[in-house]
């Protein structure tokens, strides 16, 4: 049956920044999938809270409060996943950050910490899994990408910086890893409320409604509207496609 391989039942399953947002909602997406759950991210009151929410799903979930810019963190949380769970199959990478600022104010300080969590975590999480899925010839990477991939709105030059890298990286980790049978995707959101988000609506009331207006749908994203494209990706149903960016963005690109 075609809905079969939609499925995750069986496979263990890490998501960084799971602690709100898109990362909660993906979490919980893989976890009504069938899949047992690593949710990484600093906060472990929200991934406590998190993992009850898996448990009550029937799922398996393991909470690791970590700070994924540092490389040795990503190895602890990998071979504390294997410890548990024997394997991963697919890594959600998700933590990200933004800082609001004009191009000639940015200090480099500002500029690493934008760069360090949006790009420098997704390589090493993805090369870390990679070494355990190469072992089992097999695995997804999920890369949470942007609409600002490919453009570039002001305010935003770090963020819009990692996120072009961050699609590029999806294209040269597919390549490289093709032969081990890891697929390496990633999904580009449209502008969605979140936490992250919210001082749009709040405060710039007039931006908040020309992005409504201009996207084709007359809507913001939520975060569930990614669940769909979340399971394609990390189920067997998407074997042929490595190396892709999937824009779902209700339409805001085509305008």
């Amino acid at each position: 049956m075609i809905l079969d391989k939609f499925s995750v039942k069986g496979k263990v399953a890490i998501v960084t920044g799971a602690s709100r947002g898109i990362g909660k909602v993906m979490s919980l997406t893989l976890a009504e999938g069938g899949a047992d759950v690593v949710v990484a991210a600093r906060t472990l009151e929200k991934l406590e809270a998190l993992s009850e929410q898996i448990r009550l799903l029937n799922r398996n979930c393991m909470v690791c409060e970590t700070d994924i810019t540092e490389a040795n963190n990503i190895e602890m949380m990998v071979e504390k996943t294997i410890h548990k769970f024997g394997k991963v199959d697919i890594l959600v990478n998700n933590a990200g950050m933004n800082i609001r600022k004009r191009a000639i104010d940015l200090t480099e300080p500002e500029w690493d910490k934008v760069l360090n969590t949006n790009l420098k975590s997704y390589f090493f999480c993805a090369q870390a899994v990679a070494r355990e899925m190469a072992k089992r010839n097999g695995g997804k990477i999920i890369n949470i990408a942007s609409i600002r991939s490919v453009i570039a709105p002001p305010m935003a030059p770090a963020y819009t910086a990692s996120k072009g890298g961050v699609s590029q990286l999806t294209k040269a980790l597919a390549v490289e890893w093709a032969p081990y049978n890891i697929r390496v995707n990633a999904i580009a959101p449209g502008y969605t409320e979140t936490e992250l988000t919210a001082h749009f609506k709040e405060k710039e009331k007039d931006l908040y409604e020309k992005i409504r207006e201009r996207t084709a749908l007359k809507r913001w994203g939520l975060p569930e509207d990614f669940a769909g494209t979340l399971i394609y990706l990390a189920s067997d149903a998407s074997d042929y496609m490595t190396g892709q960016t999937l824009y779902v963005d209700g339409g805001y690109l085509l305008t």
